[in-house]
């Protein structure tokens, strides 16, 4: 890997404000149609009790990327799903979705999870080569979605 990345999760909803501007520039990367992020969203994410935001950084300290991984508890046990993982165009290919996904994954399983949870588009080819590589299996079911506010 051409350059250090460190991933770390970010705990201090204070700090969202700092964060704004990377995700900003890596939103619009994941989704053309999502809202941006504002600080209050961010704080939010970060002082919630089932969501984990991980941000991948650059020896700089430039965000690289980041994930959320959400932990819930249901009647078999406590569970995880990994949501937004994005990574910035210019440091794709330089293991950065690798270290986010396999920080995650040490998280959840700190936490008891006995499962996490992933969908991709099967048009995100080297995010699905990703998923395969570090241990993730497609599963056999169908996916739905109810919107509850259909735009």
């Amino acid at each position: 890997m051409p350059e250090r990345v460190h991933v770390r999760e970010v705990t201090d909803p204070a700090e969202a404000a700092t964060l704004v501007p990377a995700f900003a520039r890596l939103i619009p990367q994941l989704s053309s149609s999502a809202p941006p992020v504002d600080i209050d969203a961010l704080a939010a994410i970060v002082a919630g009790e089932a969501t984990h935001l991980l941000v991948a950084e650059g020896p700089d300290g430039d965000v690289l990327g980041s994930l959320t991984l959400v932990v819930f508890r249901i009647p078999t046990g406590m569970r995880a799903w990994i949501e937004d993982v994005v990574v910035d165009g210019d440091a794709r290919g330089r293991g950065v979705g690798d270290a986010l996904n396999r920080f995650a994954l040490d998280l959840a399983a700190e936490l008891g999870c006995r499962t996490v949870d992933l969908t991709s588009r099967p048009s995100r080819e080297a995010a699905n080569r990703l998923y395969r590589r570090i241990g993730f299996a497609a599963r056999e079911t169908n996916v739905y979605r109810y919107a509850i506010d259909p735009e």
